[in-house]
């Protein structure tokens, strides 16, 4: 079969065209990077005003007050323009499914022991193998629309599912298809090789290193490289063989670790310049200050121990440290079944201890500043490309306060427009055919 699982439509803009009588958090950056402390409660917020979207595409304005006369108008009526959400960390190219693994989970079944017995990561691994390059993009095809539905208009999409140097390619084949269709999709991919260890291929860990790594490397010259680090995973020693490996290929380095159990990998993640390290819910308050006093991000991930049971990462340690905090959804199959952005930063309010704006800043500019799209994501202002969502209220705290709300009114971005409000949505596509 032919890629025909998604067909992006670009800007067609006969004429500019404002959102206008709307509450608007630019999350505008006064500095370059990522916010920290008090900065990361700053969301740029004009009380009543409008953006304006040229024929391209690009926002021209974004200020307060009424748009020029001669522009379009839909009247917003007081409701809430937000950038699109910036997913940071997903495993979202997948095959298989693993429901029945819940009934185990739900009986105490803790989630390493459904790894030890092949279940888990290794399920899906096996399930990937047997599907190939056209069917996983297809899948991811599938669930990039539905973030978007969901006002996700940036994400990074990992590898890490194949655990063979013929499967991983499959996989980052997939997401880089996947991410040409979507062409008005910033889509961040990640080689993720150093996941979970699979007892059918022993010499994963040195044809990870020497073959599949160079290879994708090759394929995307500075393709970040993640790994897994954990009781059952990735140990200590190989992770640093691992990060070694990335840094000797000119690729930055991001690290899964201390999600069950202090690794002891922070430290030595921070001294070599790990660009993020996500979960950090099993980390002392030592290494959490030391990952907060550094240039290295710290990614909540609070969809997995709300789906696990277990412990959730203290962000709000971790913010008074003075940490560049993100936070994402880490949508897969088995810990974290979510595609929200939302509910992730909703979580995260309510179980980590980040206020309202703070989640939202995570999630929007910080998680831009991550991946490396913050020219183009994450913010709102002139000369960006329109990727924004507009709230069904008056407050953009309503994003995080509220939880399985749907889909925003109206999302807007240049692969079209969708959104739940039909008349907004119909007015919209007036000027931009969605």
């Amino acid at each position: 079969m032919g890629r025909r699982a998604y067909q992006p439509r670009p800007y067609s803009i006969d004429v500019p065209f404002a959102l206008a009588n709307a509450c608007i958090a630019t999350l505008r950056p006064d500095d370059a990077g990522p916010r920290r402390g008090d900065s990361l409660r700053d969301l740029g917020m004009i009380a009543r005003g409008f953006v304006l979207v040229a024929d391209d595409g690009t926002l021209t304005e974004c200020v307060a007050g009424d748009p020029p006369r001669d522009a379009m108008v839909i009247d917003l009526e007081g409701r809430t323009i937000l950038p699109g959400w910036v997913d940071g960390h997903t495993h979202a190219c997948w095959a298989g499914d693993r429901s029945d693994e819940w009934a185990r989970k739900l009986a105490g079944v803790p989630y390493l022991e459904i790894l030890a017995s092949g279940g888990g990561i290794l399920s899906t691994v096996r399930s990937v193998r047997e599907a190939g390059t056209p069917r996983l993009e297809r899948s991811l095809a599938r669930r990039l629309e539905r973030m978007r539905e969901l006002g996700t208009l940036s994400c990074e999409v990992k590898t890490g599912y194949g655990l063979s140097v013929g499967a991983e390619r499959s996989m980052l084949d997939a997401i880089l298809g996947a991410a040409a269709q979507a062409s008005g999709m910033p889509i961040v991919p990640t080689f993720l090789g150093g996941h979970a260890l699979d007892p059918a291929n022993p010499g994963w860990v040195d044809q990870c290193l020497e073959i599949a790594m160079p290879e994708a490397a090759a394929l995307v010259p500075g393709i970040t490289c993640d790994l897994f680090c954990e009781r059952g995973a990735w140990t200590l020693e190989d992770s640093l063989r691992y990060i070694e490996r990335a840094r000797s290929l000119g690729c930055p380095f991001r690290v899964h670790t201390d999600q069950f159990t202090a690794t002891g990998l922070v430290p030595e993640a921070v001294r070599l310049g790990a660009r993020s390290i996500d979960h950090l819910e099993a980390s002392t308050d030592e290494d959490l200050r030391l990952v907060a006093r550094s240039a290295t991000f710290g990614v909540g991930l609070p969809a997995s121990p709300y789906a696990l049971g277990t412990p959730f990462m203290r962000g709000r340690t971790f913010i008074d440290f003075g940490g560049a905090m993100a936070i994402a959804s880490n949508w897969n199959p088995g810990s974290a079944p979510t595609p929200s952005v939302a509910f992730a930063a909703a979580l995260a309010v309510r179980h980590m201890g980040l206020t309202p704006e703070e989640a939202i800043a995570a999630a929007t500019w910080n998680a831009a500043c991550l991946l490396g799209i913050e020219a183009s994501a994450g913010a709102l202002h002139v000369g960006m490309p329109a990727r924004l969502q507009v709230l069904d209220a008056p407050d953009p705290r309503a994003a995080v306060l509220e939880w399985a709300a749907g889909a925003p009114a109206l999302v807007i971005s240049p692969c079209g427009v969708t959104g739940s409000d039909r008349r907004l949505v119909a007015a919209a596509s007036g000027h931009h055919p969605g």
